[in-house]
């Protein structure tokens, strides 16, 4: 599994955090043939597949710079006009949403755009989704029986619960359930969540550290995405992850759908050649080439199985919030500050 050194951070210190974003690989460029710059927060598995297959079917260099979300945007604002970024690859939504409010992405092809659902694509058409991931509860069976598991993530702030869950509240895909609940219920009940979630939970680094502690016998269960549990049964075997995941379902904030989505950065040196780099990531070759990179995270390009194994994307029951209604992500941020979470 992947280790991400930067944690999320609020929009407010992403210059600041700018410094602690990892510096990522880079090929040298061809002046004959071009090249491209990609700042990508996703894992180097699906960044890789994405560059690998979109090099040699267009035979030019992408620079790949890595780092978390809120730190390339940090970066990307910090550089400004200058940035060499010609495409921005996030984990989640938010930091386009801050880009795309700051005028520093271009509009995506329509072409590109009709690719994937357009629930799950900028409402201004300036950033397409790439991939899909699912908000799940992973539990030790020898904890924790079937009977117990809750119907709702907000019962996880429940007394009932105390001393029985991992928490990371760092982790970049932990502010979207934050928003998700202060859309559907209000502020006022994502702050009590926020408060009994926190004061129920041991507190991790990551969803790795929530997977390994709840495979061990350590806590009870956790709240990670789905991609986690399966990267953890290709690597180790089935037999050697005790864990199960639970589904909340029942539009319930707890079946949040994440989106991973990519943009073209305003002041790319070759606009042509990001955008077509944005129409490789969501073409069918290029939406393969990420199922197959052990990467298990969902395809948005309905002509694509998800990778084998994971419960059928149609079948999940995620809430009515899409990437619109989570913004730029500093709403939730405040309140998880307010409660002392970060």
């Amino acid at each position: 599994m992947q280790f991400r050194a930067v944690r999320f951070l609020p929009a407010s210190i992403g210059i600041a955090a700018a410094a602690l974003i990892a510096i990522g690989c880079a090929s040298s460029s061809s002046p004959s043939s071009g090249s491209l710059t990609l700042y990508s927060a996703q894992h180097e598995a699906m960044t890789k597949a994405f560059v690998k297959g979109f090099e040699a079917q267009h035979s030019i260099k992408v620079k790949v710079r890595y780092g978390e979300d809120e730190g390339l945007a940090g970066q990307i604002e910090q550089e400004g006009s200058s940035s060499p970024a010609d495409v921005v690859l996030t984990e989640n939504t938010p930091p386009l949403e801050a880009l795309s409010a700051k005028s520093m992405l271009s509009k995506v092809d329509s072409s590109t755009l009709a690719k994937v659902p357009a629930q799950y694509n900028s409402a201004k058409g300036e950033w397409v989704g790439v991939a899909a991931r699912e908000t799940v509860m992973v539990y030790n069976p020898n904890l924790i029986s079937a009977s117990e598991l809750p119907a709702s993530i907000l019962d996880l702030a429940k007394s009932a619960w105390k001393g029985k869950l991992a928490i990371a509240p760092s982790e970049p895909d932990f502010v979207p359930i934050v928003s998700a609940i202060e859309k559907l219920d209000g502020e006022g009940a994502a702050k009590a969540w926020l408060e009994g979630f926190s004061s129920n939970a041991k507190h991790y680094n990551d969803n790795e550290g929530i997977m390994a502690a709840v495979d061990s016998g350590q806590i009870a269960a956790g709240i990670i995405n789905h991609y986690y549990w399966f990267e953890a049964i290709a690597e180790q075997g089935k037999s050697k992850v005790p864990s199960k995941l639970h589904y909340f379902g029942n539009q319930d904030p707890g079946a949040l759908v994440n989106i991973s989505g990519a943009g073209v950065l305003a002041g790319s040196h070759d606009q042509k050649l990001a955008q077509e780099f944005l129409a490789y990531m969501v073409s069918k070759q290029g939406q393969v080439a990420m199922t197959k990179s052990g990467d298990w995270e969902y395809p948005l390009n309905a002509e694509v199985p998800a990778p084998p194994g994971v419960k059928p994307f149609s079948s999940l029951e995620p809430p009515q919030v899409g990437p619109a209604d989570l913004g730029d992500g500093s709403a939730p941020l405040q309140l998880m500050q307010t409660v002392g979470l970060l």
